[in-house]
């Protein structure tokens, strides 16, 4: 008996997932995540005094800072553009499109507002994720939430779970999302069979996935920002060229977010429907509050030597993700009038905008956007799972079956539907979000205890800020003082046993 043709598996897979994912989202988004994630942002910028807005000149000024002798750790530059090439993919050009057909318009005020807010849950997260950081076999540094769950909570168990969600989230269902976007897009401007993507995708990502973390690092301290500036840049000239209509298309971006008019195309609007997708799309694009971006944030050396800069650094990508390059394709969209008359769906309305603005050369250049975008973003993806697997001990064995796994969701991701890769994708998220939300709640205190010793040094004239950690003997041994010292000083790399 021949066995059954690859779309009938793929259909069986969609008929099996399909209730249960139906089920999570509907407990996860429609009663927990939709109020608790806005809270949570409004809670951390009142307390830590809007940092994300008063420190803002400091999130630059972390970047351009070299990491000095200590080599254990990426540059902050690598670990910013290494999370934006997880966050800057298919949620700012794909996300955006869909939050606009189901939400409105309105959805964008929605995320723009989740992101301000985000900003600040994205620094706490990241700054805890420096704090208590450690040094793995190869003295390079490893952190991230399942860290501070264990250190900080000292609940190695709740780690265990958030490392679960993240490899599943992160190393396998993000990456069939990206490369169901990817093989979209590649249809709709060339005409590509969905095999034909899945087969380049997998021979492009298998190289720079096995070469680890720092390798993935590298190649997106090149590819990301090349590639967002080249799409700003048409953004930027589709805006300048119909300047006059911008103020209107703001406007009524924030009329539907209220429900003053009827959302575009036809489709259920008003405010539930608006919040809604604005917050589920926003979070998936700038990802704050999830806890995925602090396990690169804690692979850095932070420039000042203090938590609170490195998580300043992350808070700055939630800014470009969503008020940058979101709000980009959201105009460029809207300016269109596609949303009203082309009928389109995901990267296909996205591309259909490009035509209307630039003709036939739009939709592939945004098919060759997005494509690099979504391959950083698996790449970045993959990183972030790696650390879950070291904190959990997998070991090369480990290791080898999430890079296997990765790929084989690539190559799922590019034949799947549409609807069920995204819902699967916020049922993983929202799991993720809501396990992290709870510990960093729980570590609140630590993080404003560190944004007051970082402000107070800045305050008092230091420029370069360093974090002593014998200013803190109330962590007592949840952090690793050899790392966070007055002076500074290059720790020996630990022993291979």
């Amino acid at each position: 008996m021949e066995p059954p043709p690859p779309m009938d598996l793929v259909q069986l897979i969609e008929n099996v997932l399909s209730p249960i994912v139906g089920g999570i989202n509907g407990v996860l988004w429609n009663y927990l995540l939709v109020g608790v994630l806005p809270l949570v942002g409004i809670w951390f910028s009142v307390r830590l005094g809007f940092i994300q807005f008063r420190r803002f000149p400091k999130m630059i000024s972390g970047l351009v800072r070299g990491t000095g002798d200590d080599n254990a750790g990426i540059s902050p530059l690598q670990s910013l553009c290494t999370s934006l090439a997880s966050r800057v993919g298919t949620g700012n050009l794909v996300g955006v499109a869909i939050a606009l057909t189901v939400g409105g318009p309105g959805a964008i005020f929605w995320m723009w507002l989740v992101a301000c807010f985000g900003m600040a849950t994205a620094y706490v997260e990241s700054a805890l994720a420096q704090l208590y950081k450690r040094r793995d076999a190869e003295g390079q540094y490893r952190g991230g939430p399942a860290l501070y769950m264990a250190h900080g909570l000292r609940k190695p168990w709740l780690g265990a779970i958030f490392s679960v969600c993240l490899i599943l989230a992160f190393g396998l269902v993000f990456s069939a999302v990206q490369a169901n976007s990817i093989s979209e897009a590649a249809r709709g401007a060339w005409g590509i069979e969905p095999v034909w993507t899945a087969a380049i995708l997998v021979a492009l990502a298998a190289p720079v996935i096995f070469g680890g973390l720092r390798r993935v690092a590298k190649l997106s301290e090149v590819i990301v920002p090349a590639m967002a500036l080249a799409y700003l840049a048409l953004a930027g000239w589709v805006i300048i060229s119909n300047l006059t209509e911008v103020p209107a298309m703001l406007a009524l971006i924030v009329r539907s977010a209220f429900g003053l008019d009827q959302a575009a195309g036809g489709v259920l609007g008003g405010l539930a429907v608006a919040l809604l997708n604005g917050v589920k799309r926003g979070l998936f694009s700038n990802e704050a509050g999830m806890g995925s971006a602090p396990n690169i944030a804690a692979s850095a050396t932070p420039a000042p030597h203090h938590p609170a800069s490195q998580g300043l650094v992350q808070a700055f990508g939630v800014f470009v993700d969503t008020l940058v390059i979101c709000t980009a394709t959201a105009l460029m969209i809207l300016l269109s009038g596609a949303l009203d008359t082309a009928g389109g769906d995901g990267v296909v309305l996205t591309q259909q905008a490009m035509a209307i603005h630039f003709g036939g050369w739009g939709p592939v250049f945004i098919a060759v956007a997005l494509s690099f975008f979504a391959l950083t973003s698996i790449l970045g993806n993959y990183a972030y799972a790696e650390s879950a697997v070291v904190f959990l001990r997998g070991g090369r064995a480990g290791i080898l079956l999430l890079r296997l796994g990765c790929l084989s969701m690539v190559a799922w991701g590019a034949f799947a539907k549409l609807d069920l890769v995204w819902d699967t994708a916020d049922a993983a998220m929202g799991l993720m979000a809501m396990v992290n939300l709870i510990a960093v709640m729980l570590l609140s205190g630590v993080a404003i205890r560190l944004t007051r010793d970082y402000d107070r040094k800045i305050r008092a004239g230091e420029s370069s800020p360093r974090l002593d950690a014998a200013d803190f003997p109330e962590l007592g041994d949840t952090i690793d003082r050899s790392i966070w010292t007055a002076q500074k000083t290059v720790a020996p790399v630990p022993e291979r046993g």
